[in-house]
């Protein structure tokens, strides 16, 4: 079992609204696994989603009139299998 390295709290795979800052901006999307402390709520995301944020953030950068305040990762990645 994983442990958090700020608090020691346990760390499960969920699914959830993540927060992600990109430059100037702020998006939010929807539905993304990460890992998160059952005690602190500290998130952790593995290398290719953290990737995928980033470019989903890029896209949202290229049009600045049109930047979407969430979308939602659903594709089947392996992360996303046992996810609750």
């Amino acid at each position: 079992m994983d442990k958090c390295e700020f608090c020691e709290g346990v760390i499960k795979l969920r699914r959830v609204l993540a927060r992600f800052r990109y430059n100037e901006y702020t998006i939010y999307i929807k539905n993304v696994p990460a890992c998160v402390c059952n005690k602190c709520g500290e998130l952790y995301y593995d290398a290719p989603i953290y990737k995928r944020l980033e470019k989903i953030a890029q896209q949202g950068e290229s049009s600045k009139d049109d930047i979407f305040p969430t979308c939602s990762i659903k594709d089947g990645s392996s992360l996303n299998k046992n996810v609750q």
